[in-house]
């Protein structure tokens, strides 16, 4: 068992299935008293029993329904240690760039809701607490396209590039008074979301798509050194210092890969 998650009280949101249920899954394996959050109860009762956790279900986005999450979690574990702030949606309308670029309002905001302010409204009732007690933990799995992009869904890249710079402004202004803040930001990983994805899949999948318990497997092991960038793909580094060393040949190359992915739409079929 990992020193850092022994006998801690974890709350892990959208822990129904994929990336959450294996982070719950692996934190309970490790000693942790778990809280699992699901808008969906069967699905979040149904990991609690597998893993001896308990079920706080309801939606982790908004302000009323975060409160709840936070105040029942805290009455279970009697204080939270770490918050995994785990739960996300794509909701991109479409593949094509003009799909996305028309997807209405409602669904940016509902998507701005669950991807970024859902990590806001925790942090802003836990970070308290936190900065009384001597320290807390605040995961947000973001994705490898909050430090490149998104192909195909302009409010998926949007929002999941504001869950890293939040989380990176948490780390700035609470790292030095002991609050420990990390994002997790994984290319395809074989979840619903990657099934959804359409002529995506592959480009998603061009290094490997990992099974959720590896992406919880490499969060563990950046607990050895609290790490803030969590990469399950390795080559995701390499990306991003391209991304900002020669910013416009990276785009130039993205480009080039939406174009193909413009043709598998267009053809019916997936990328080369």
């Amino acid at each position: 068992m990992h020193e850092q998650l022994r006998g801690k009280g974890v709350v892990v949101t959208g822990a129904g299935r994929g990336i959450g249920r294996a982070l719950a899954t692996r934190l309970a394996a490790e000693g942790a008293r778990v809280v699992v959050n699901d808008l969906d109860p069967a699905t979040a009762r149904s990991v609690a029993d597998d893993i001896g956790g308990t079920p706080v279900p309801g939606d982790a986005s908004s302000a009323d329904g975060v409160a709840a999450l936070v105040g029942r979690a805290t009455e279970v574990l009697g204080g939270i240690d770490v918050y995994c702030a785990n739960a996300g949606i794509d909701g991109a309308g479409g593949l094509g760039a003009a799909d996305s670029l028309q997807t209405p309002d409602e669904h940016w905001q509902r998507i701005l809701e669950v991807n970024v302010m859902a990590h806001v409204r925790a942090a802003r009732l836990l970070v308290p607490r936190w900065l009384e007690s001597g320290g807390g933990r605040f995961v947000v799995t973001a994705s490898a396209a909050g430090l490149l992009t998104m192909i195909g869904s302009a409010p998926y890249s949007v929002t999941k590039h504001a869950a890293v710079g939040f989380a990176e402004w948490l780390s700035v202004t609470y790292g030095h008074r002991g609050i420990v803040v990390q994002a997790i930001c994984p290319q395809g990983v074989r979840t619903q979301m990657l099934e959804d994805a359409g002529p995506l899949q592959e480009l998603l999948s061009r290094d490997v798509a990992l099974e959720p318990e590896q992406v919880a497997d490499a969060w563990v092991a950046s607990l050895d050194d609290d790490r803030f960038l969590v990469l399950p793909h390795p080559e995701v580094a390499g990306y991003y210092a391209a991304r900002a060393t020669d910013t416009d040949r990276w785009l130039a190359g993205m480009r080039r890969l939406q174009h193909k992915v413009d043709e598998a739409v267009d053809q019916g079929g997936r990328p080369s």
